[in-house]
């Protein structure tokens, strides 16, 4: 059984991510046969959502760059050193929307944004859909939210590679991001 789900003008004002229920995925192919997944567990944001226009909306995130995790600890690692995300110098990876649009369905949205890696920022697309909302057994009103882009990691600095014997790469370029939301409404 699930809750009932509140209307997307019910959704107006400041909600916090929580980052016990919200997960930021990647993907990535490795050595050019396989995908490896992992996903940052430090995460904070709000976002500021407007349910009588939508892409009036924003949204800030800020991740740290410690928590990245794939399961592996060699793996994580080494994505941690200067090689990649080079964690001691850029702590944080960082999100700000600059503009929302309407997307296929009536709950599908674009979310454009700056997203920053290792000091470099790009401008990407969010394809986000907005899950439902309810009000938890602790009395919060909670929102969810899926979505997805794909990045070239060297966009952002992130070059290190190493060339297979069979002439392909040991990390592809381009890096699938994941996401599900669980934001609480301030009261």
């Amino acid at each position: 059984m699930t809750a009932p789900t509140l209307g997307q003008l019910d959704l107006t004002g400041t909600w916090t991510i929580d980052p016990a229920h919200t997960r930021i995925g990647f993907a990535a192919r490795h050595a050019m046969v396989t995908t490896v997944r992992g996903q940052f567990s430090g995460v904070e944001g709000t976002l500021q959502l407007n349910g009588a226009e939508p892409t009036a909306s924003t949204a800030t995130v800020t991740i740290r760059t410690d928590s990245f995790d794939t399961g592996v600890a060699d793996r994580d690692g080494h994505v941690k050193s200067a090689d990649l995300l080079d964690v001691a110098t850029y702590p944080t990876i960082t999100f700000l929307s600059t503009g929302a649009t309407a997307g296929r369905g009536d709950d599908e949205y674009v979310l454009t944004g700056d997203l920053t890696i290792r000091g470099i920022t790009q401008s990407v697309d969010l394809a986000i859909t907005f899950e439902g909302s309810s009000r938890d057994p602790f009395g919060n009103t909670r929102a969810g939210f899926t979505g997805a882009t794909t990045i070239n990691r060297k966009d952002f600095g992130l070059t290190f590679n190493a060339v297979l014997e069979t002439g392909g790469v040991l990390v592809s370029d381009k890096i699938k991001i994941e996401l599900d939301i669980s934001a609480i409404k301030a009261s």
